[in-house]
């Protein structure tokens, strides 16, 4: 997401960091997750990144800001176009999953969402309920978040929520959950205006673990016009080939191949 006053990003972002220091607490139960850093590939800095996955070996990227949205099909090690189509000045791209032959896109505030085929040609839309985040499919039902501390599960055929489920850390709720990823049995979330992800599951909302990916930002070459606040890591992808993860963040210059070492795969 994109907030227009610096005085509600500095409060969102004090509320985001409130929660996850106290992930460290007692109250807190998951455990932090390493991971190693397999490969670098360049990605293009000028996407303001809110979702990402693979599709037939290529990523599969959707873009935000108005005026400036977003849904392209790129070359995975060069980020490089393949195919790209655009939004309308007035939406504002967010989360992106495939469902079958059909690419389903959120937009935050606009109450819609779209369906292209796999060209990228518009087939429809469908209303949305409240504002779109991230999105992702479990290989049955769709998973959207709103930016609150619930994720909503969604028919595929009738793009209505089916369920909501609470996230939560012991006894701490997580939210602003942006873009999702769901893979090996778990929802992995960004949370937004933080460069941590969390591995949640789909069944109660428990976080089983804690991805700390703040380290990646040292690896960056960051332009004069870099924004910490919003500039922060949103972009997960997951290879079932290889079991690594791609991840990258609004304009940010790499997209990194990673390996979790969760405690396993559930």
């Amino acid at each position: 997401m994109l907030l227009s006053s610096w005085i509600v990003a500095g409060l969102r972002r004090a509320m985001v960091i409130g929660v996850l220091l106290a992930t460290g607490s007692a109250a807190a139960a998951a455990p932090e997750w390493r991971y190693r850093v397999i490969a670098e590939y360049p990605h293009d800095s000028s996407a303001f990144t809110e979702g990402l996955t693979l599709l037939d070996a290529q990523l599969l990227e959707s873009t935000g800001l108005r005026g400036h949205s977003t849904l392209c099909l790129r070359e995975l090690t060069t980020s490089l176009p393949i195919n790209c189509a655009r939004l309308d000045d007035d939406d504002f791209g967010e989360g992106t999953t495939v469902v079958g032959d059909h690419i389903v896109q959120l937009t935050w505030r606009s109450g819609i969402g779209f369906v292209y085929d796999r060209q990228l040609q518009l087939l429809g839309s469908f209303p949305l309920d409240g504002e779109g985040w991230g999105l992702t499919f479990d290989g049955t039902q769709m998973i959207r978040s709103d930016g609150s501390d619930s994720l909503h599960f969604v028919s595929a055929e009738t793009y209505q929520d089916t369920r909501s489920i609470a996230v939560r850390d012991g006894a701490l709720r997580v939210f602003q959950l942006n873009e999702l990823e769901y893979a090996r049995g778990m929802i992995f979330a960004n949370v937004w205006h933080s460069d941590r992800i969390a591995a949640i599951s789909p069944a109660d909302g428990k976080v089983l673990g804690w991805i700390d990916l703040g380290g990646l930002q040292r690896r960056l070459s960051k332009p004069p016009s870099w924004n910490p606040i919003d500039d922060v890591l949103n972009g997960i992808a997951y290879n079932p080939a290889n079991g690594h993860f791609y991840v990258t963040g609004k304009h940010w210059p790499k997209l990194f191949e990673i390996a979790i070492d969760a405690p396993s795969d559930r």
